[in-house]
C-alpha cells in the first residue's frame, strides 16, 4: 500500500488565520526597515485620496458646468482628472516598488538567519529531519511570507484606509444614497467568507499534492540508474502521470472556486449600483438630489468593493503566511549546538599529536520508541562501555562487522553526538569542555562516503584552512592526488560537479585524502580511506602514510584488514562492545574473533 508513504508529504495544519504572537516576530523582521513601510504607507494613502478625485470631479461638472456652459470648466476638470490619473500611476508604482523591496529585504535576512541556525543545530536534529523539508522552510515558505510583505500587511492598510476615504465620502455627500448602496455588504462578506474557506482548502491541496511531485521527482532523478537498469521508465512515468493530474485537478478547483467568487462580487456590485438608482430616481425628480451626485455615487460604489475584493484573497494571503511562519519560528526555536567559550591557551599552543581516551562509553542514538516499546525500556545501546586509548604518534586500528559500532566511535570523538554515559578525553580534557571548533581543527577525517562540493579543486582541498596554492599543491602531492590532478583539463582550477560527480569515485577520494592532510591535523581518522582506490594507489597512499603519520595520533577503521596489519593497537568490536585489542600478530597468536575475520579475508 502506498498511503502511508504519501501522507509522510502531507501538508501541515494551516493552524490559525491570524495569530498575534507570530506576527509580532514577523514584523520584527520588518522593523529595520521602518522607513520602507511608511514611504509605502505615504503612496497608499495618496492612491486611496486620489480614487476620490473623479467622482468628485464628476459631480462638478454635471451639476455646476454644464447647466453654466461653463466648458472651460469642463476642459479644466479634465486635465485635472488626468493629472490625478498620472499622480495615481505614480503613487502605484513608488508603493509597488517599495512594498517588494521591503520584502525582498525581509526575505534576505529571514534566509540568513535561519541558514545560519541551522548551521549550528547538532547533526541529530538532521537525522530527524529530511533535507527536502528543511529546504522548503528557507525557499518556499520565505517566499511566502515575502507575499505577506508586499502583498498584505502594507497593501492591506492601504485597502483599509481607501475603504475609509470612500466611505466617509459617500456618508458625507449623502447618507441615504449610503445605505441604499451599503445594503447588499452582508451578502459581500457572507460570499467571502464561503470564498475565503474553499481556496484555503483548494490552496493546501495544492501544497500537498506539489509537495507529492517534488518528493517523487527527487528519488526518481537520484536513483534514475535504478529506474533504467530495471525498465521502469513506462511504470515511473505512469505514476507520475497520476500526481501530474492530480495536482492539475487541485488547481482546477482553485480556479473553479475564483471563477465563482469574483462574478459574484460583480453581480453584488451590479445590484448595489441598482439599488442606488432606484433610491435616488424618486429624489431627482423631486428636485432634492442632484443628478451629479448620483453619477458620483455610482462611481464611488464601483471603487468601493474592490477594496473588498482584494481584502479577501489578502486574508488567504496571510492564512498561509501564518502557517509558513509558524514552521519557520519552530525551526529557529529549535535549542542550537551550546558550546564552551574559545580557549586561547589550545590556540597558541596546538600539539601536534594528541592522546585520545575512551572511558566506559554508552552510547545510543535518539531514536523515537515503537509502539510495542515500554515508556521506560532501556535505550538500545549502539556502543556499550568501550575503553581504549590511542597514544601519541601511534596508529590504533578500530575492526569488526557491519553495525559494530565503528564509525560511531568517530561520530562521538567529533561531538556529532555525546554519550550517555562516561566521558572521552583528548589530552585528559574531557571534549565537552572543549571548544567544538578548536576540537575539529585538530581532526583530519577521511570518510568512506565522500563528499566534494560543487566547486574548483583547490578549494575543496583548502576547506579546512586558508592555505596558499602552494599547500595545496604540497598537500596533494603527498597522497598522490597530483597525479591525478594533472589529468584534469584545468588542473587545480578544475570545477567539479555536484558531489565531485566529474570524478571518479577513487580521485573524490584522494581528492578527500589531500584535504583532510593539508591543515597538517593532529589526529587523523581515516574510515576505510582506500576502500575505493585501485592496488596501486593503494600502495602510494600507504607508502605516504609511513611518513606523513610519523608523529601524529591515527585512528584507522577498517574492513580490509590487510590495511592495518602493521598499527601499534587493534581492537576488535562486536555489538557494540570491544572484545580484544592488541597487536595483528597477537591477535592471531589468540585466535578469537580477529583471527576468524582475518582466515575469511585471506
Amino acid at each position: 500500500m502506498t498511503a502511508p508513504a504519501v501522507s509522510f508529504h502531507e501538508e501541515e495544519a494551516l493552524g490559525k488565520a491570524y495569530d498575534s504572537r507570530l506576527m509580532r516576530r514577523l514584523l520584527a523582521f520588518a522593523a529595520p526597515y521602518r522607513a520602507l513601510v511608511a514611504i509605502a504607507l505615504f503612496f497608499l494613502m495618496i492612491e486611496g485620496a486620489l480614487q476620490l478625485v473623479g467622482p468628485f470631479l464628476t459631480q462638478r461638472v454635471i451639476d455646476v458646468a454644464i447647466p453654466q456652459h461653463d466648458y472651460a470648466a469642463v476642459r479644466m476638470a479634465a486635465l485635472l482628472y488626468g493629472c490625478s490619473l498620472l499622480l495615481e500611476f505614480g503613487m502605484t508604482y513608488g508603493q509597488t516598488w517599495f512594498t517588494a523591496l521591503l520584502g525582498q529585504n525581509v526575505m534576505r535576512d529571514l534566509r540568513l538567519q535561519l541558514f545560519s541556525h541551522l548551521q549550528r543545530l547538532p547533526i541529530a536534529f538532521f537525522d530527524r529531519n529530511p533535507a527536502g523539508r528543511l529546504i522548503t522552510r528557507v525557499t518556499s515558505d520565505v517566499e511566502t511570507l515575502n507575499e505577506l510583505f508586499t502583498a498584505g500587511v502594507v497593501s492591506g492598510m492601504g485597502d483599509l484606509f481607501t475603504l475609509l476615504a470612500i466611505s466617509v465620502a459617500m456618508l458625507v455627500t449623502d447618507w441615504r444614497l449610503s445605505l441604499a448602496s451599503f445594503a447588499v455588504i452582508p451578502l459581500v462578506v457572507l460570499v467571502s467568507h464561503v470564498f475565503r474557506v474553499s481556496v484555503r482548502e483548494a490552496y493546501r491541496d495544492i501544497r500537498t499534492r506539489l509537495a507529492r511531485i517534488n518528493a517523487f521527482l527527487q528519488e526518481r532523478l537520484a536513483g534514475m540508474r535504478v529506474v533504467q537498469l530495471f525498465g521502469r521508465e513506462r511504470d515511473e512515468a505512469r505514476r507520475f502521470d497520476e500526481l501530474n493530474r492530480s495536482h492539475l485537478d487541485a488547481h482546477l478547483r482553485s480556479i473553479t472556486v475564483y471563477a465563482l467568487y469574483f462574478p459574484a462580487i460583480e453581480i453584488l456590485t451590479s445590484v448595489a449600483l441598482a439599488s442606488l438608482i432606484v433610491a435616488g430616481a424618486g429624489r431627482v425628480e423631486a428636485t432634492t438630489l442632484t443628478v451629479g451626485t448620483v453619477a458620483a455615487f455610482l462611481q464611488l460604489v464601483r471603487r468601493f468593493f474592490q477594496p473588498l475584493q482584494d481584502l479577501s484573497d489578502k486574508y488567504n494571503t496571510l492564512q498561509t503566511a501564518m502557517a509558513s511562519s509558524e514552521r519557520i519560528f519552530h525551526l529557529l526555536d529549535t535549542e542550537p549546538w551550546v558550546d564552551v567559550p574559545a580557549d586561547e591557551h589550545l590556540k597558541r599552543n596546538r600539539p601536534h599529536s594528541v592522546l585520545v581516551e575512551f572511558q566506559n562509553v554508552w552510547f545510543a542514538y535518539d531514536r523515537p520508541h515503537s509502539v510495542t516499546s515500554k515508556p521506560n525500556s532501556e535505550p538500545e545501546w549502539v556502543l556499550r562501555d568501550v575503553s581504549f586509548a590511542a597514544r601519541p604518534g601511534q596508529t590504533l586500528a578500530i575492526v569488526g562487522h557491519t553495525g559494530a559500532g565503528k564509525t560511531t566511535i568517530v561520530s562521538l570523538l567529533m561531538r556529532f553526538y555525546d554519550p550517555q554515559r562516561g566521558r572521552i578525553l583528548v589530552n585528559g580534557r574531557d571534549i565537552r569542555d572543549m571548544p567544538v571548533e578548536q576540537l575539529r581543527e585538530l581532526i583530519g577525517y577521511v570518510q568512506q562516503d565522500i563528499f566534494l562540493f560543487a566547486g574548483d579543486v583547490a578549494s575543496n582541498i583548502r576547506l579546512s584552512a586558508p592555505l596558499t596554492d602552494e599547500e595545496v599543491e604540497a598537500a596533494a602531492s603527498k597522497v598522490g592526488a597530483d597525479r591525478i590532478i594533472r589529468r584534469l583539463a584545468h588542473g587545480y582550477h578544475q570545477v567539479l560537479g555536484e558531489r565531485g560527480a566529474s570524478i571518479s569515485v577513487g580521485e573524490r577520494q584522494l581528492l578527500s585524502f589531500a584535504r583532510a592532510v593539508a591543515a597538517d591535523p593532529a589526529l587523523l581518522i581515516l574510515d576505510e580511506a582506500t576502500s575505493a582506490v585501485d592496488s596501486e594507489v593503494e600502495a602510494e597512499i600507504q607508502q605516504a602514510l609511513r611518513v606523513l603519520l610519523s608523529g601524529r595520533t591515527t585512528i584507522a577503521i577498517a574492513h580490509r584488514l590487510s590495511t592495518i596489519v602493521d598499527a601499534d593497537d587493534i581492537i576488535v568490536m562486536h555489538h557494540g562492545e570491544v572484545v580484544e585489542h592488541g597487536t595483528h600478530d597477537a591477535l592471531l597468536t589468540l585466535g578469537g574473533l580477529y583471527a576468524r575475520l582475518w582466515r575469511l579475508q585471506i
